[in-house]
Order: C-alpha cells, then sequence, then structure tokens
C-alpha cells in the first residue's frame, strides 16, 4: 500500500487527500495551520460556538469532505506542522511538530512513496509610497481577520488592488461592520471586459462564478459601495498610522494620468494584486520553476520523481481549479489512474485560471508610482532608489550579489514579500535553494533526536 504525505490542507491538499483514499493509499496531511480549509475555507476558533460557520464560510458544501477525508481509518491529520526540510533524493520530509512560538516541538521524518506538494499562494502587494504605514494590510490579511477572528482592520477602510478577490474582501469586511469606502480595480474596464468576454461560451463551465459575482455585487450595492475600474492607490499618508491614501486613475499598462489624484480619509486600507506562489519546498525538492511556478505535467507530476504539485503553486486559479488539480494529483501519486471526468474537470478549470490572468494582469509601468526613497523591502527598510542604483552597478552582478549589497529580502520574511518585486526590478526571477525552507530555532536544529514517523 502506498504512503502519500500531502503538504497543505488546502483545497488542493484536501482534494488531494481524498481521491488518494479513494485510490487506495495511506495519507498523512501536514499543514501549518490548526484547523484544514487553507485561506479559502478559513474557519471561525472553536471557541466561538457558531452556530451557522457556513455563512462565512466559502463553499461550504465543498469543504464537508474534510469530515470524510481526515476522519478516515487510512488518513493521518497533521495540523501544526512545519516541513522544514526535504532530502534529496529520497524526498524524505523533515517536519516540526508543535505551536511555531511554543517550546517543545518535535522533529520527525516521514519517507512517503509518493509526495504531493500543495503550500498555495499569498497576496502579491506592489510597493507605493507609505506602505509601510501600520494600518495598511494585504487583502488576504484584512479577510482572515474578518472570517476567522471576525475583527475588522479599521471603520473605514478602502480596498484596492487588481483581481476578483478584491469582491470577498470587501464582502467579509461589510460583514463585520467596517464602512467600505470604495473598491478600486486597477485594471481598467476594458480590460477586464475583454478578458473575461472572450470565448464567453467557456464560462459556461463554471457557472457557480456568476451566482457569486451577482451576490457580491447585490453586497455593494446594498452597502452603496461604489466599484470604480481604471484607479489604484498610489500613496498613503500619515505620520502614526494610515490616516489617508490618494488614489489615481490609471492607463491600461497601469501608468497614471496626471490630474486624476483623489484623496480618501480613511483609518485603514487593504491592497492586493493577485497572488504569487510559495515554491520553497518545491524549490528545495529540485522542481523546475517556469516564470516562478512549479512546471507540471498532465498528470501533475514535476520534474522530480515521486514529487507532485497541485494548486496555485502550479498556477493561479483559485479554489476549483487547485481542487480540480489536487484530484488529479492524488490519484496519480496512489497508483491510480484517473478518469476522464477528472481530467476533463481539471482542465476546464485551468481554462478559467488563463482568463482570469488575461481579465487582471499586472501593468509594468506600476515602478511609476515609486519615488526615491519608497520603501521596497519592509524588513530590511530597503528604497527603490538604494535597489536601481544596485542594478545598474557593475560591482552588484545577479540577485546574490544585489541582495548582500541592499540586503533585500534578507529579513524575517525572507524575501516572500519583497522577493517577486525585487525580482522584477532587477530585471528577471531567481529562485535558490535553500536547505532551510521555514524557520526553525538553532536549539531545535542541533537537537539529534528525530523521530521516523
Amino acid at each position: 500500500m502506498r504512503q502519500v504525505v500531502i503538504v497543505g490542507a488546502g483545497p488542493a491538499g484536501l482534494a488531494a487527500a481524498e481521491h488518494a483514499l479513494l485510490a487506495g493509499a495511506r495519507v498523512t496531511v501536514l499543514d501549518q495551520a490548526d484547523a484544514p480549509g487553507g485561506q479559502y475555507h478559513r474557519m471561525l476558533p472553536g471557541t466561538f460556538a457558531a452556530r451557522r460557520p457556513d455563512r462565512v464560510q466559502h463553499g461550504w458544501r465543498e469543504f464537508d469532505r474534510r469530515r470524510r477525508v481526515l476522519d478516515h481509518p487510512r488518513c493521518r491529520w497533521w495540523p501544526g506542522s512545519t516541513v522544514w526540510a526535504l532530502d534529496r533524493p529520497e524526498n524524505r520530509v523533515h517536519v516540526l511538530r508543535g505551536q511555531p512560538d511554543g517550546g517543545g516541538r518535535r522533529r520527525l521524518t516521514l519517507d512517503p512513496d509518493a509526495l504531493i506538494l500543495a503550500t498555495g499562494a499569498h497576496d502579491r502587494t506592489l510597493p507605493f509610497p507609505g506602505w509601510e504605514l501600520p494600518g495598511v494590510y494585504t487583502a488576504g490579511a484584512a479577510q482572515a481577520l474578518a472570517k476567522g477572528e471576525r475583527v475588522a482592520i479599521g471603520r473605514r477602510v478602502l480596498v484596492a488592488g487588481a483581481g476578483p478577490f478584491l469582491l470577498p474582501v470587501a464582502e467579509s469586511l461589510l460583514g463585520v461592520g467596517a464602512e467600505v469606502v470604495a473598491v478600486l480595480e486597477a485594471n481598467p474596464f476594458a480590460t477586464v471586459l475583454k478578458g473575461w468576454s472572450a470565448r464567453p461560451w467557456l464560462l459556461a463551465t463554471q457557472p457557480g462564478k456568476a451566482g457569486e459575482l451577482a451576490r457580491y455585487a447585490a453586497t455593494l450595492a446594498r452597502h452603496r459601495v461604489p466599484y470604480r475600474s481604471g484607479r489604484a492607490v498610489i500613496e498613503a499618508r500619515g505620520a502614526d498610522r494610515v490616516r489617508e491614501v490618494v488614489t489615481a486613475k490609471v492607463r491600461a499598462d497601469w501608468s497614471v494620468v496626471p490630474g486624476t489624484e483623489r484623496t480618501y480619509e480613511v483609518d485603514a486600507v487593504c491592497v492586493g494584486h493577485g497572488f504569487v506562489p510559495q515554491p520553497e519546498l518545491a524549490v528545495a525538492a529540485g522542481c523546475v520553476l517556469d516564470g516562478g511556478f512549479v512546471r507540471v505535467d498532465g498528470d501533475q507530476r514535476t520534474t522530480v520523481d515521486g514529487v507532485f504539485a497541485a494548486g496555485e503553486i502550479t498556477g493561479i486559479g483559485g479554489a476549483v481549479t487547485s481542487a480540480a488539480e489536487g484530484a488529479v494529483a492524488g490519484c496519480v501519486a496512489a497508483g491510480g489512474i484517473p478518469g476522464r471526468a477528472l481530467i476533463r474537470a481539471r482542465d476546464r478549470a485551468l481554462t478559467f485560471a488563463e482568463r482570469l490572468a488575461t481579465a487582471h494582469p499586472i501593468g509594468l509601468a506600476w515602478r511609476g508610482w515609486l519615488g526615491e526613497d519608497t520603501i521596497v523591502c519592509r524588513c530590511e527598510e530597503t528604497t527603490y532608489g538604494e535597489l536601481t542604483r544596485a542594478v545598474r552597478d557593475p560591482a552588484c552582478p545577479g540577485s546574490h550579489a544585489l541582495k548582500l549589497g541592499t540586503r533585500a529580502g534578507l529579513g524575517p520574511c525572507q524575501g516572500r514579500i519583497c522577493g517577486t518585486t525585487v525580482s522584477e526590478l532587477r530585471g528577471g526571477a531567481e529562485r535558490h535553494h535553500r536547505p532551510i525552507a521555514q524557520p526553525i530555532r538553532l536549539g531545535e536544529l542541533a537537537e539529534p533526536k528525530e523521530t521516523s514517523a
């Protein structure tokens, strides 16, 4: 009986576990969080004793698969587990179990027959003057607090960026009592319309999306929240925290139209310009990346034998696409042969992901928002001016020298927030293998006792 280890318990990971179990494998599901679901299916804490948790949960009916999956006799569910290293070529998985901010975490190893990486993605936020001020949040963080803790990030909030994710974020904020002053999509209406209207018959494969859009539109209309396309946040102002934000009309390439600036008084702003994958473990395993995403074949196999990938690390496409990829990966990793229905569902979902990227692209002229003193790396307070001068300096060839010269990407987040931005500013993306993929204490690293699980 094949042993399958799945890293990540979001839509992709849960679907992978379900279909690996159906194919007869023994499954171990790992996640850093205490509850399954990932960002999309984020649950309220059990102490809330919510009578209707489905009201704040997207895709509740699909999420209910967690019961039959995680309670299955051939499934081990390991919450609070951090995969901090992978050994090549045997794909041994090194795990720390326990609260990241607590002591006494256990070091364990797993030796699976197949490894499925479903580590997801996090918000991409482009820098702008003042984005380091308290009160400026990523869209994902704002939604996580609203969905997972029923906490609003502020009383008057502006939601801005690019992509349809802005709509559920605004809905979540309204649901916890915040006043959303506006929702701003940076891409002009013509760009969005062209992306979604091309080959409209393909939208029939995702009928639930139209219902979601109608619900979000009705919610914004009921609360009289204006939705504006072709506008972006270009500056946040305030002394101790954000007090106002400056927005402006932007062209299709996201260059600012002079004279269109408008100021909003707010006490919080959340911005999100899509998502970037979290491929650290895939890189540690030796997987090849394409454009920052893990390269997979039609069976979700990576370029490394025995390693599969599914979900946002292979391409940003939302929960439906992630689950469809996870289903194929779980079946194949367990030694099964995916049926035509699984493959068809995955391929249809991938067309939606392509449409999403076309309708909500990142304009190349966003760096025109930046000033010389705009901070790009918040951990190390590296400015745009320092980075551009270092890029032009022949003494700093390559990303490694750039990091050493400016310290961009060497702070606590290890480039997870600024890495994509810094790579674009220097004209190319590079990923380096880190033997330690997640933070680990020196005492834990020095502890010789490691238990095989």
